[in-house]
């Protein structure tokens, strides 16, 4: 049997969190939010692609939406327009 050259930071991390579960608390809050807003935002509560390289260019097609959107309410169309135009 084979183990993968860092999974020693895998098994030292995993026995962290199970000595302070609220890291993973914290985790959730800070990373894992911002992905599940984001397809709540787009109208999905899961993707709509099966494997990894799919469902990544899925979450980069949502991200780069969100991204539009706010930078549209930020500046707005014409002014967006001219900015990727410069």
């Amino acid at each position: 049997m084979k183990r993968w050259e860092h999974e020693a930071v895998i098994d030292a991390m995993q026995v962290r969190l199970e000595h302070d579960t609220g890291k993973m608390k914290v985790r959730r809050q800070t990373v894992e939010h911002p992905f599940g807003t984001l397809k709540y935002w787009m109208g999905s509560t899961h993707f709509l692609t099966k494997t990894l390289p799919r469902m990544s260019t899925e979450m980069s097609l949502h991200v780069l939406a969100y991204n539009l959107k706010r930078m549209m309410s930020i500046f707005g169309i014409a002014e967006l327009i001219e900015a990727i135009r410069a």
